[in-house]
């Protein structure tokens, strides 16, 4: 029987005990070592097990004998030498942690010898099929558990008394692992087919928890005394610093231009005012021109311990609340304020009528006060803003005292909506406008009153949400497709965002909010920019399937929403990726389409400089134009300006010219090389003999005829010439102009653009994939990837200039954040007609 041998000098160069290492260092390696030492040896024997039956399934279905017969080889090495694999692992996995203070090899980078070309050789096929695996596995595992490695990277450095360890370097990362898992297999003498299927085996085996073994060997350290504090926090922006950045809030920063395929864009943060806005918000509500009661802007009171949050619970200083929920608390106020003032104007002038007016304009905020509006403070005027003026009417008669309003806490709105959540939608005529969240509210509340009585009504903070929602989604129905599948989804959205606002105020502030993401992905499937051609079906399954997950599962969990959106990203993110497959080959084929017309124009600038001393007749101009410009052109393309080929054409050019202007004899040697470059590309001998008689001589050619040898070029098809559009000879820029083809030559390949298509104003996204400096050609691909057209950079520039054109910036380019800042927009610009609507109310 053949004895062990001793481990190989790489698996296992020296133990922790004979390391050159200080003493608590020393216990500290050996203690870890001992206490991974069973889970690795366990592992490793099953692996073993595995790998043997995974060997008799090869052997079993080889598709030769020969095949079958070199399995057998390596069952039967295994069989001898299987007990050596486990001992050479873990005197390996010991001499890693026994050389934790031996220098690196980065370290030693610096004073490696200079490679010299001759020393230079190509590496086995062998090797590189076991690196390209191990380093499959290896990264694999890294990305799994990289917060893990992270946090033991820092611990050994502290023990290696030197800087964190990376992943590739670390003793105990996944990469150091599988490295001595092939120096230990050495010992088994397997051929490369049975050593790939023993890594394949360690990967699933041994390496199957990685991440939370690697989680035990930081609980082992910290309680060993290493950095036993260490935490990992991935860094996130602050909220202000988010608020600083936001483009719309930095007049000096230009947005940067949306280049993420469909639902891969990042969100933007929802900051809701500029310090100036702000300050003219709090100046319209503090500087004695709050508007009266009379005009229904009150200030909203502080929101019901019931529903308040962190986010509503306190009262920042007016100079850094841009993003709290008061703040739009506030815009709602002003809204109200001008809205009610307008309808008492129109009462007032007799142009409605005092119910009609009232309910054209303020449709929604009397909905919104049966609903519980806004009060003034503390007092029990929370119903107010009826759509009427509370403190009498057009002729001046006292209004009988409104009764006592019953503040609904907020789990009770959020329960009887989970009831309303479940319970089918009702059927709806084709003409009929779908339920908007107003609607939702007042059934809300009819379900309420009927439980709690007429009086019942919502807290300030819950009406607002309500409000604020409606407002959203009104500007969200505004740019999906009335009869696409999303604007259903939609409304059967409704129930859950709405619970999930009122649960968290923060819905309106969260750069990222899971109800957020997964309402935008829906609202996108459907978005009026997109073309019939950019309709993925299965998206639409998937989002179906979401959406009702989310409606029969959510009861307050946003994971909820992050397990419905999980699946259809991840749908998203692979029809991305075909989508840049299919742009690089759209790309590829463009590029050649340019090369080829740059060198077609090479070409004709180069005949045309042969020809500026002296004109043949125009006949052999046409020839030149032609068929000796497609030699130029091919010999162009293939070998470039700088080859010896473009070289001899170009003197070619210039005899043809010489022999064509002078009375000197035929050269047979020019016709000669003239024929076999035409015939190079594409000409039949007697064409090529024809034209290089008539190139090669200024002398008639009295075998064939001017009009034949015409006839046979017009039918004949150019180099290139499928399919290829003339230009339009490129007009004067105007200055508007100018400063947009600047500006496209700036923009990264993969912006995406939007089109005006019809009078209507209707948009559609096309995305700019690629354009020539040289040329100006651009090619734009849809949301597929495939290409749509084709436009020049001055066609571009045109369309920028007239409004049919515009680039999409990455903060309007999800569809949610347009509709959010279309929202702020409207109750910004109220902040500024303040003024206006206390003069009108006033006049009323």
């Amino acid at each position: 029987m053949t004895a062990p041998r001793s481990p190989s000098p790489a698996a296992a160069p020296t133990t922790i005990a004979s390391a050159a290492l200080p003493p608590r260092v020393r216990r500290v390696l050996q203690n870890l070592f001992d206490h991974i030492s069973p889970d690795f040896i366990t592992a490793l024997n099953a692996m073993l097990v595995e790998f043997e039956q995974q060997l008799f399934k090869q052997a079993e279905h080889a598709r030769s004998n020969h095949l079958q017969t070199q399995i057998f080889v390596d069952l039967r090495a295994l069989q001898k030498h299987r007990t050596e694999l486990v001992p050479h692992y873990m005197f390996g996995l010991e001499g890693e942690l026994a050389g934790l203070r031996a220098p690196r090899a980065e370290a030693n980078a610096s004073t490696a010898p200079r490679l010299d070309y001759q020393t230079l050789t190509l590496v086995e096929d062998a090797v590189m099929d076991q690196e390209i695996v191990l380093r499959e596995v290896a990264r694999r595992h890294e990305q799994r558990g990289n917060a893990q490695i992270l946090m033991l990277g820092q611990r050994f450095g502290v023990l290696a008394r030197a800087p964190a360890y990376d992943a590739d370097t670390l003793p105990l990362g996944p990469n150091r692992l599988c490295h001595v898992l092939k120096d230990a297999a050495a010992c088994l003498e397997l051929s490369l087919d049975a050593q790939l299927v023993l890594y394949r085996t360690f990967d699933h085996k041994v390496m199957l928890n990685y991440s939370e073994w690697a989680s035990t060997v930081n609980q082992f350290l910290s309680r060993e005394g290493i950095l036993p504090g260490l935490v990992y926090m991935p860094r996130r922006g602050r909220v202000q610093e988010a608020i600083r950045r936001h483009p719309l809030d930095e007049g000096s920063a230009e947005p940067r231009p949306m280049t993420a395929w469909q639902g891969q864009a990042g969100a933007s943060h929802w900051a809701t005012l500029t310090p100036d806005q702000l300050q003219a918000v709090a100046g319209a509500m503090t500087d004695g021109r709050a508007p009266e009661p009379g005009h229904g802007g009150s200030s909203p009171p502080a929101p019901s311990s019931a529903a308040a949050t962190p986010a509503a619970a306190e009262t920042p200083a007016a100079d850094n609340t841009a993003g709290s929920f008061e703040v739009l608390q506030k815009l709602l106020a002003i809204r109200r304020g001008g809205l009610q003032a307008d309808a008492h104007a129109l009462a007032a002038s007799g142009g409605y009528g005092s119910a009609g007016g009232l309910g054209g304009l303020g449709g929604h905020e009397g909905q919104g006060g049966q609903g519980g509006g806004t009060g003034t403070g503390e007092g029990s005027d929370q119903g107010g803003g009826q759509g009427s003026a509370p403190t009498g009417d057009a002729t001046g008669a006292t209004a009988p005292a409104a009764p006592a309003h019953r503040l609904l806490p907020t789990p009770d709105v959020l329960s009887t909506l989970q009831a309303l959540q479940t319970a089918p939608l009702p059927p709806r005529a084709p003409d009929q406008p779908r339920r908007t969240v107003a609607d939702l509210q007042q059934a809300m509340l009819a379900e309420v009153r009927a439980k709690h009585g007429p009086n019942a009504t919502l807290a300030s903070a819950d009406s607002d949400t309500f409000e604020l929602l409606d407002l959203l989604y009104n500007e969200i129905e505004r740019e999906v497709q009335h009869d696409a599948p999303a604007a259903d989804m939609l409304v059967r959205l409704q129930v859950p965002v709405v619970q999930a606002a009122l649960r968290d105020r923060n819905f309106f502030l969260r750069a990222q909010h899971p109800a957020r993401d997964l309402l935008n992905t829906v609202a996108e499937s459907g978005a009026t920019w997109l073309g019939d051609e950019d309709v993925d079906p299965q998206l639409v399954q998937k989002l179906h399937r979401a959406v009702e997950a989310v409606v029969e599962t959510y009861e307050g969990d946003e994971a909820v929403f992050e397990d419905a959106n999980r699946d259809v990203q991840q749908h998203l993110q692979a029809a991305a990726r075909k989508a840049e497959l299919a742009e690089r080959r759209q790309i590829e084929a463009a590029r050649g389409k340019d090369r080829l017309e740059v060198a077609k124009q090479r070409a004709a600038e180069t005949i045309e400089s042969a020809m500026a001393e002296a004109k043949p007749q125009k006949f052999v101009q046409a020839l030149l134009s032609q068929a000796w410009a497609d030699v130029l052109t091919l010999t162009q393309l293939r070998n470039g300006e700088s080859s010896t080929e473009w070289t001899d054409q170009l003197q070619t050019t210039l005899e043809i010219v010489a022999a064509t202007t002078t009375s000197q004899e035929p050269s047979p040697a020019l016709a000669d090389k003239i024929e076999k470059s035409l015939v190079q590309v594409g000409y039949h001998e007697d064409e090529a003999a024809a034209i290089a008689r008539r190139l090669s001589s200024a002398e008639e050619d009295e075998t064939t005829s001017r009009t034949e040898l015409t006839a046979r070029l017009k039918a004949r098809a150019r180099l290139g010439g499928q399919g290829e559009i003339k230009k339009k000879p490129a007009q004067p820029r105007t200055p508007q102009e100018q400063e947009c083809y600047d500006y496209l030559r700036t923009l990264p390949f993969g912006t995406w653009f939007e089109f005006t298509r019809n009078q209507q104003g209707d948009l559609q996204r096309q995305r700019l994939s690629w354009f020539s400096p040289v040329t100006g050609n651009a090619l734009f691909v849809n949301q597929r990837g495939q290409r749509v057209g084709e436009h020049s950079l001055d066609t571009l520039a045109h369309l920028m200039a007239k409004g049919q054109a515009q680039v999409v910036t990455e903060d309007r380019g999800r569809l949610i954040d347009r509709a959010w800042n279309a929202t702020l927009s409207a109750l910004r610009s109220l902040t500024g007609r303040r003024g206006e609507t206390e003069a009108a109310g006033d006049a009323a």
